[in-house]
């Protein structure tokens, strides 16, 4: 019996130190936007939406996936981006300037049947990146719940999570997750892996917690 507990103690203390270790990277960013309690994800259709370059954003959403459940959609263009990074950061930067969208080819036909919808990207240029600005702009989200996330290279979400507000007026907007992650400008690329997946993971779920979500 004492070798059970001091084991079950161990455990413990391991997730306790775990979930504290990259408490500095990863927040909740509510910013005003209503918090509305989920009690269960029993009969509600959920989608979660992404955009991600290095595949940072993406492991987050297939985090969120294994947790929650629901489809799992990644956005692509018809145009993709440059490989190159400076060519691709002029570009958005005159894409934002103009407001031009982007074409999407990812095409999503039954958008309707969904009752939250995920949304995760990175800050490109401390802003909301321009295909997300064309997926919201493209369906009518009114009445669906909006959840957004989101991964950066240290600077945070910038406008991105405002942004959102702004495009969805008419959707409910929780509380949104943001995390460091790679910094394509100096090669680090994909970094959500290893350690700092299983970190992520532990944070995302009090994260999800917090929102009322349960699966």
């Amino acid at each position: 019996m004492k070798t059970r507990y001091l084991y079950c103690l161990l455990l413990c203390l391991l997730f306790s130190v775990t979930s504290r270790s990259g408490a500095n990277e990863a927040t909740f960013e509510n910013k005003g936007f209503p918090i509305a309690p989920c009690d269960s994800l029993n009969n509600q259709e959920v989608l979660i939406v992404y955009l991600s370059r290095t595949k940072n954003t993406k492991a987050v959403a297939e985090i969120i996936h294994r947790q929650v459940g629901g489809d799992l959609v990644g956005l692509e263009l018809e145009n993709p981006y440059p490989a190159h990074y400076q060519t691709t950061v002029d570009q958005v930067a005159e894409e934002n300037k103009t407001g031009y969208l982007p074409p999407l080819k990812t095409k999503i036909d039954n958008i309707g049947k969904y009752d939250f919808i995920f949304v995760g990207f990175p800050t490109w240029g401390m802003q909301l990146p321009p295909p997300i600005k064309s997926f919201l702009k493209q369906y009518d989200l009114a009445g669906k719940t909006i959840v957004p996330f989101n991964t950066n290279a240290g600077y945070g979400v910038g406008s991105s999570f405002d942004t959102i507000k702004q495009l969805c007026s008419e959707s409910k907007i929780l509380e949104g997750f943001t995390t460091k992650a790679g910094k394509e400008r100096d090669g680090i690329l994909f970094v959500i892996s290893g350690e700092k997946e299983k970190q992520l993971t532990v944070q995302l779920a009090q994260w999800l917690e917090k929102l009322g979500f349960t699966k």
